[in-house]
């Protein structure tokens, strides 16, 4: 009898056993490729990012003129918080120092991202825009970093047209752990961030978050780039400023597709003249059927009249029907009401491109650089400046003449500069 019992103990003492180890691993596994799923699921955000730069860093150029990719870093102290750690590299700047910090809520940027830091060694110094991750000690809060993270890697490889590629396997990228950078380059032995992600992973997925994982977060910001989440610097302005690379005469500016419709930011600087009917046209506060409650005003009530100039900082495409739409203020006050009006509504500088095989020199006077035409309907983002071009030869492989709505043409150059293009007004170059 008691061999009986015993037997169905240990039968049932199995059962148990083999039931949690299962379900234990069983959370583990779903846990351990979560980090990102929690992201998506719990629909977090990216913190703004906030530009607080330091005169005090020094000024020296990457090689090649701009950077190359991103490097990703952790900071390894347990105890500091990102103040602190900004503190003290300001202190210590001459030993190391890198672009910008993040943290669970903050991303912030005290280096001009225009010149290289010194935080890998040589030759990644020269190369990479270089960021510190502060330790931070929840789910929730590690969560909310990586995603901080992930969208500012994003960020920076639109900001300097660069593509998103993973460095970690090949040597050959533009997104590197320091870890990385230490393996196929040199200058430095350091592993970061991958232990504090394997760690942090393991301790609150389940499984260790690896930098492949990274990687996939950073796609998903970078094929989905939206300027919804703008910069903003230390006096509270802000600056809408991520960029995408511009490809041909209709390329996109920095686009976000929600509820099945394609915006696609423009600088706010971009202007157009409320075409003859405009009437006939409805005005809104949304894109119609786009998701969203749609209420319509009445023009008359907005006190405007034929030809009058209006301000255009969005454009949208409705991408079931494919109808057009435009967001505009009938001031350009920063405050002015915003409205949507669909294309008909709105007359745009006329633009005829053509193709072009020419070499231009540009003269000594500098000129903003744009991926699209200023005031045509694609909207137009500055993207650099010509000021350390000049006097130099470009490709020209798109010309355009444009009628500015005042009667006026002038003509418009595109521009290929280590495989980006930009638009560059003709009173740029030698005539």
């Amino acid at each position: 009898m008691i061999k009986k019992i015993n037997k169905k103990w240990i039968v049932t003492l199995t059962a148990i056993f083999s039931f949690l180890v299962f379900t234990i691993v069983g959370i583990n596994s779903v846990n351990a490729a979560s980090l990102n799923h929690y992201v998506y699921k719990n629909n977090i955000k990216p913190a703004k990012i906030t530009n607080d730069i330091w005169s005090g860093f020094p000024h020296y150029k990457y090689s090649g003129g701009k950077p190359k990719g991103v490097v990703i870093h952790e900071t390894a102290n347990p105890h500091s918080n990102i103040y602190s750690e900004i503190a003290y590299m300001k202190k210590h700047w001459k030993n190391a120092f890198v672009h910008s910090f993040v943290d669970d809520k903050r991303i912030i940027n005290i280096a001009n991202t225009n010149y290289l830091s010194w935080g890998v060694g040589y030759p990644g110094n020269a190369r990479f825009i270089q960021f510190e991750q502060i330790e931070v000690h929840s789910k929730k809060a590690f969560a909310k970093e990586v995603n901080n993270s992930a969208y500012y890697t994003a960020y920076l490889l639109h900001k300097y047209n660069l593509p998103a590629v993973s460095a970690e396997s090949t040597g050959k990228g533009t997104v590197w752990s320091h870890k990385s950078v230490a393996k196929h380059l040199g200058g430095s032995n350091h592993t970061d961030p991958i232990g504090y992600y394997k760690n942090n992973g393991k301790k609150f997925f389940g499984k260790a978050y690896t930098m492949s994982e990274f990687f996939s977060l950073v796609k998903h910001y970078y094929n989905n780039a939206s300027t919804n989440n703008s910069t903003s610097n230390n006096n509270g302005s802000t600056d809408n400023n991520v960029e995408d690379k511009s490809i041909s005469s209709s390329s996109s500016n920095s686009s976000n597709v929600v509820n099945g419709v394609t915006y696609n930011d423009g600088s706010g600087k971009d202007v157009a003249k409320l075409s003859y009917n405009y009437a006939k046209y409805g005005i809104y506060n949304h894109v119609k059927n786009a998701g969203y409650k749609t209420v319509s005003y009445k023009w008359k009530k907005l006190g405007v009249r034929a030809e009058q100039t209006v301000y255009v900082n969005n454009r949208a495409i409705h991408n079931k029907n494919h109808s057009v739409w435009y967001r505009i203020k009938l001031s350009d006050k920063v405050n002015a009401k915003t409205y949507w009006v669909p294309e008909s509504a709105l007359n745009f500088s006329a633009v005829q491109y053509s193709n072009s095989n020419d070499t231009m020199t540009f003269n000594g006077i500098e000129h903003s650089m744009y991926d699209n035409i200023p005031n045509s309907k694609y909207l137009s983002n500055e993207k650099m400046n010509n000021a350390s071009l000049l006097g130099h030869s470009v490709n020209v492989v798109q010309k355009a003449t444009v009628n500015d709505n005042s009667g006026k043409n002038n003509v418009w150059y595109k521009v290929s500069i280590d495989n980006n293009h930009y638009w560059v007004n003709e009173d740029a170059f030698v005539k």
